[in-house]
């Protein structure tokens, strides 16, 4: 044994002496490395896992390697995730030299990273991702053997870490999304030589996108959605050959489009919605043939919209809308074979739906809302031939029209119509009786007229109905109350989301309600704004599942049933302009959701609650009824109501006195002058006698 060799095994001698009688164990039945051991140990000292006996492979979350080490497997996977752990992370994680996967993702770990996670020689897989970190990301770090990086959703900040890859090429996925990360994106992320999927969303990074990112020419996905970036698209895109997805939305970028997407032979999904880019859809985007999703609403693109669905093959969604199209609809787009999802919302078009679109048997959501269409008969005849339509959203079209009532017109599958502020006449579409999968109704802010149909409340799965700002009369129809989804709360929502929210403003309300996706709407009836008459029937106490009821401006009599406390996930009622009498009952104090409430100027008396929520809400809910007063301090109390006719006498009388007084004074002080001018006259015409 050489003078090298024999120090260096007498150290490991001593050390694994010293180590099988370390207190922290009484068994010799050790299977994981020491090292790896220790590590935990400190690991576990911060953050509580119920790690206990001495085999750290054993352990809840730790995997370790087949590969031996001086006899010793090595620990290679810490993964976590959903354990809502919590404390800080110890620098003593550094220990795990030879860790190649740490997964913590989906727990509640806070306090500042630390440095020594950053220069683990051997780290493969580093996940902190949906996490409460602080701080920034250490500025010097050292891994050479990182695969894979992710703190997507850990609330880190501060500047990108501009050498990240100076000392690891090998990164293939960075994910940084949701954070909170600001500056330009470093011309040095050109040195991750080998990364494909790059995801950096939802943070406030800024600039121009440097060059050196284009050169990445294993790029497959980048996602940058929701940043600051500006400036124009570098051409320098088309040399990312393996792209597949590419999202820059919700960003500054403006200007044209290159027309160099034709490299981009793997491109999906391209999107780039919500930015500045205007001109025409380049030639390579409207003939790829391996585009999927296509969405562009809310630039400033325009002209006339020209699509080749001869090439388009692979084209599902494309997304138009809030852009500055016009001209004709293109009756091309028919031709596109796979299209399900088309929005062409707020453009500038001009005459109807094209008669070839009865061709789109996939097309499942269409929207053109504010699309200046016309013709709404000739657009439902075409329209019903789309057996797959599920999603019909015309609002703010056919100023003016008719809307029609053939029922003859068969939509089955439909779940959603938006047929809105469109000022149309006529009555309830009696062709929509057939649509026995029918959620949400929109008809509001039109000039209907007529009774409102019964079989309204016959849809099992209607939960959402709106038909506000109408001239519909007679009664409500009771069998809205049994409305099914409403009273069981089942409701099945349709995961899709909206082109752009939706925003109603709800009268009382300081701000607008906006909806940006359809789950996101609550379970509404709103009849208000016509001319319903009769009751408020108590069986709409069986709608458990209802969160807003607003039946205010209408001719509305009779009381307020106290069955309506059944309703109790309610948030809105307004019950206000109509003709009821009676009182408020005191059991809708148990609406313990209601944050909006109003019964203003009506025909009520009595007492207004105090329990529950009443107590938040202003006198303004219930002006307008003079026999209403509340038990509390305020301009309507029942105390002041009860005081004022004695106060009022009082202070009449107080005034008459007063005014008694001022007579009685003026008068007196005109009598004594007059007697003192009549006897100045006596005694002076006395006077001038005798001198004659």
């Amino acid at each position: 044994m050489n003078s090298v060799s024999w120090p260096f095994s007498a150290f490991w001698v001593l050390v694994f002496t010293l180590f099988f009688s370390f207190p922290l164990s009484h068994s010799q039945n050790f299977t994981c490395h020491p090292d790896d051991l220790l590590a935990l140990r400190g690991f576990q000292t911060v953050i509580n896992l119920g790690w206990s006996n001495s085999n750290c492979c054993d352990w809840v979350g730790v995997t370790c390697s087949s590969a031996l080490s001086l006899g010793l497997p090595r620990v290679t996977k810490l993964e976590l995730p959903g354990r809502r752990l919590s404390g800080n992370l110890s620098s003593s994680i550094g220990f795990l030299a030879e860790l190649r996967t740490l997964n913590l993702s989906s727990n509640s770990l806070f306090g500042h990273l630390p440095r020594s996670l950053f220069t683990l020689q051997k780290l493969e897989v580093l996940d902190l991702s949906e996490n409460d970190f602080t701080g920034p990301i250490p500025p010097s770090i050292s891994l050479p053997e990182i695969r894979v990086l992710d703190v997507t959703g850990s609330s880190l900040k501060g500047e990108f870490p501009s050498n990240l890859c100076s000392n690891g090429s090998k990164l293939r996925v960075l994910k940084m999304a949701d954070n909170r990360f600001a500056g330009p994106l470093p011309g040095r992320i050109g040195d991750c030589a080998w990364l494909q999927d790059l995801s950096l969303g939802y943070n406030s990074l800024s600039g121009e996108l440097p060059a050196e990112l284009f050169g990445l020419q294993t790029l497959t996905s980048l996602t940058l959605q929701d940043n600051r970036f500006t400036g124009d698209i570098n051409p320098g895109i088309g040399n990312l050959s393996g792209l597949v997805t590419l999202d820059v939305s919700q960003n500054m970028f403006h200007g044209n489009l290159p027309d160099v997407f034709a490299n981009l032979s793997m491109l999906k999904f391209l999107i780039l919605h919500s930015n500045h880019f205007s001109g025409s859809i380049p030639f390579s985007v409207s003939n790829s043939p391996s585009i999927r999703l296509l969405n562009l609403r809310n630039n400033s693109f325009a002209g006339e919209i020209k699509l080749n669905c001869s090439a388009m093959t692979s084209l599902t969604s494309l997304r138009l809308g809030r852009n500055q199209f016009h001209g004709l609809i293109p009756g091309d787009l028919a031709y596109c074979p796979n299209l399900t999802i088309l929005n062409m919302a707020g453009n500038n078009f001009i005459g109807g739906i094209p008669e070839s679109f009865k061709e789109l048997q996939s097309l499942s959501y269409l929207s053109m809302s504010k699309s200046s269409l016309q013709n709404i008969s000739g657009a439902l005849e075409v329209l019903q031939n789309c057996k797959n339509l599920t999603i019909l959203l015309l609002t703010l079209n056919f100023v003016g029209e008719e809307l029609p009532s053939d029922s003859n017109i068969r939509f089955e599958k439909l779940k959603v119509l938006f047929i809105a502020n469109c000022r149309l006449s006529g009555s309830a579409p009696s062709w929509l009786k057939g649509s026995h999968n029918l959620q949400f109704l929109d008809m509001s802010w039109n000039r209907l007229s007529g009774v409102f149909p019964d079989w309204f409340g016959y849809f099992e799965s209607l939960f959402y109905l709106e038909v506000s700002n109408n001239s519909f009369s007679g009664e409500i129809p009771k069998s809205l109350t049994g409305l099914k989804s409403l009273i069981t709360g089942n409701i099945s929502l349709i995961e899709i989301s909206l082109d752009f929210p939706f925003s109603l403003r709800r009268d009382g309300l300081s701000r607008s309600l906006h909806y940006n996706h359809f789950s996101n709407f609550p379970p509404t009836l709103s009849l208000s704004h016509n001319n319903f008459t009769g009751p408020i029937w108590p069986q709409f106490g069986n709608l458990r599942g209802l969160h807003f009821f607003d039946l205010k401006h209408n001719r509305l009599s009779g009381s307020i049933p106290s069955e309506l406390s059944g309703m109790a996930s309610l948030e809105y009622m307004d019950l206000s302009y109509n003709h009821l009498t009676g009182t408020i009952p005191s059991s809708f104090g148990k609406l313990s959701f209601l944050s909006k409430f109003s019964v203003a100027y009506n025909q009520l008396h009595g007492t207004i609650p105090s329990t529950g929520q009443f107590l938040t809400f202003p006198d303004s809910a219930f002006e307008g009824n003079p026999g209403l007063c509340r038990q509390v301090h305020s301009l309507i109390s029942c105390a002041s109501r009860h005081q004022q006719p004695r106060t009022t006498m009082s202070s009449n009388t107080h005034i008459d006195s007063d005014v008694g007084i001022s007579i009685g004074v003026g008068f007196g002080t005109g009598l004594v002058i007059a007697l003192a001018c009549t006897t100045f006259l006596y005694v002076r015409d006395k006077s001038a006698v005798r001198r004659r």
